[in-house]
């Protein structure tokens, strides 16, 4: 089978890009069509929207992962390949009322229709084969490892439910698909994170201050209130998609963790791996 290393923009996947060579590297890029997160350098923008296939406005990530990736594609001297989705605009559920259903800790469809289905596709047209994929499991994220293979098939295989066809009445035909055989080389080879902030430095990458959605709900209030100082336009995108009766989380909503006033300065140390969003395939 074919190896894919499946990168986020982080650290610890960059770290696999770089020292696991793979028969693939792929990239899969949340949008947005709002114009207020547009990223600022035309000429990047254009070039995005070329390797992508489709128009790049901005995305709901940091801006700087799109220098990660065409940096990290200069340091490893391989093509990474770069895929998409739909808009986030576009995949947040829509009731026949018009209301929204957002993604949450118990719906984490976001995940699914911005990171797992392009990729998935892009693999079905590419390769036509399911492949091994690599994720960026540390060594002491063992139990996330555990986690996705007991969800695998007998096999050893992740299924993905997709369409690729429509019925007589117009409606998706879906199946069920074998998508990809999970490796984790950095729990196999005992790497952590202080090993791999080790190798970035003073190496030419610029990463991120965190990767994935800025304004990811699975990230804690504090931390979420440090990105909205960040990353305003970006978490007022967050903020404007909340309604009374649909929210990111169930305990605050981001209008109100954006107003918060911060009493003391927060730092990276502040927060754990918990916090970060793992916004994982």
């Amino acid at each position: 089978m074919k190896t894919v290393n499946s990168l986020s923009g982080g650290k610890t996947s960059s770290y696999i890009a770089a020292n696991y060579p793979a028969d693939y590297n792929v990239f899969s890029l949340v949008r947005t069509s709002d114009k207020n997160c547009m990223f600022p350098d035309a000429k990047i923008r254009q070039e995005v929207s070329d390797r992508l296939g489709t128009e790049f406005i901005g995305t709901l990530e940091d801006d700087t992962i799109i220098y990660t990736m065409l940096d990290l594609e200069q340091y490893i001297g391989t093509k990474i390949h770069w895929v998409t989705g739909k808009t986030f605009d576009d995949a947040i559920i829509k009731t026949n009322k018009g209301t929204k259903y957002l993604p949450n800790k118990m719906a984490r469809y976001c995940t699914t229709e911005l990171k797992t289905t392009p990729i998935f596709h892009w693999i079905y047209k590419e390769i036509q084969n399911p492949v091994i994929m690599r994720f960026g499991y540390r060594a002491n994220e063992t139990k996330r490892a555990i986690r996705m293979m007991d969800k695998t098939d007998a096999d050893g295989f992740t299924i993905v439910k997709a369409t690729f066809s429509k019925l007589k009445d117009g409606r998706n035909k879906w199946g069920e698909y074998q998508y990809c055989k999970p490796q984790f080389p950095l729990i196999d080879d005992n790497i952590y994170k202080d090993n791999i902030e080790e190798y970035w430095k003073n190496k030419p990458v610029r990463f991120a201050y965190m990767n994935n959605c800025v304004g990811c709900w699975w990230r804690s209030p504090l931390l979420l209130k440090k990105m909205s100082n960040k990353h305003p336009e970006k978490m007022k995108w967050f903020a404007d998609q909340e309604t009374k009766k649909s929210k990111w989380r169930s305990d605050v909503m981001y209008k109100d963790i954006i107003k918060w006033k911060t009493q003391t300065e927060l730092f990276d140390d502040d927060f754990n791996e918990c916090d970060s969003g793992y916004c994982g395939l």
